[in-house]
């Protein structure tokens, strides 16, 4: 499906009155659901290292669980979730959170090659320009670094994509999307100078979302993935 048909579903006026709905209940709601993919990325962005950028921090849930070797900055367009992520920073005590802002993923505020590693979790599909959103990572991502998404992957046939067809303008008020192809993270990264994938795995539940990581050219990404392992989703 073509990125143009997608790009004014959503604004960002929607999704931050969303989730600022949601940022008194996302924990309960979404916690259990999604740790697997929370601990897959957090476990990616290790065998990075260096400085990293999480898009979408929200509530600050992942933060606790980073390696305190990573100097994190998060960013969120929700201003009550980043209290909740302020309230976790303090509570854990995590002193390698450098700062939180608010922030509009679209329009980074940092210079090129800012961070070693970008880390979104259940982010593209929810934010109003996902191949724009995607060109910032890349413009911030150091040589070398990787950006590292959990991020949901539409059905190409079956009952399930007539589910999610069917869906679509309920999940739309709830700030994300339920219809989106693979294909649109292939077509950008093969369009990107400079930008590789190299891993696509599957995630619960179900494998409605997949971990999928991008690699940018540079000596150090070079030497990090000789050996890439892309998988296919189920």
């Amino acid at each position: 499906m073509s990125s143009t048909l997608l790009e004014s579903d959503l604004d960002t006026q929607t999704i931050t009155k969303a989730y600022a709905r949601w940022a008194p209940v996302y924990d309960l709601v979404f916690g259990a659901v999604f740790e697997r993919g929370r601990h897959a990325a957090v476990a990616a962005a290790a065998r990075v290292g260096g400085r990293l950028l999480e898009v979408g921090v929200g509530t600050g849930i992942s933060l606790p669980l980073y390696s305190r070797d990573l100097k994190i900055c998060g960013i969120d367009i929700s201003e009550p979730m980043l209290r909740k992520a302020h309230e976790r920073v303090a509570e854990f005590g995590l002193s390698n959170v450098e700062e939180l802002r608010v922030m509009d993923a679209e329009h980074l505020e940092f210079p090129e090659a800012s961070f070693d590693v970008i880390v979104a979790q259940y982010v593209i599909t929810t934010v109003p320009n996902p191949e724009a959103t995607l060109d910032e990572f890349a413009r911030v991502l150091k040589p070398g670094g990787e950006i590292i998404l959990v991020s949901r992957v539409g059905a190409e046939a079956g009952l399930r994509r007539s589910l999610e067809h069917w869906f679509q303008p309920a999940a739309r008020k709830l700030g994300w999307r339920t219809e989106f192809a693979f294909e649109r993270y292939a077509q950008w990264a093969s369009r990107t100078a400079g930008v590789t994938l190299v891993e696509r795995r599957a995630m619960p539940p179900f494998g409605h979302f997949s971990l999928i990581r991008f690699a940018k050219d540079g000596a150090a990404g070079a030497a990090r993935n000789t050996d890439p392992v892309l998988r296919a989703a189920g």
